[in-house]
């Protein structure tokens, strides 16, 4: 597959790429320089709570947390 850089300095990856990793717009990446003309590409993981704050902030209507009343969710 073949791409080029941008006059900004950005690369574009093929939309068949970006389908098959489930790339979407926004995600980070790490590229590390391995020698000349050689790059590696990393995708970043997300933190496994990304976006929660803005998830319980976007929630309609407040007082909506009812606590568990066990010491064990397990049989949930």
């Amino acid at each position: 597959m073949n791409t080029k850089v941008m006059s900004r300095g950005q690369i574009v990856l093929p939309a068949e790429l970006r389908r098959k990793d489930r790339i979407r717009a926004g995600q980070r990446f790490d590229i590390e320089r391995l020698e000349a003309g050689q790059y590696l590409l990393k995708k970043q993981m997300p933190s496994s709570n990304e976006g929660l704050v803005d998830w319980l902030l976007s929630c309609p209507a407040k007082g909506w947390f009812e606590p568990i009343l066990s010491e064990s969710t397990d049989t949930l």
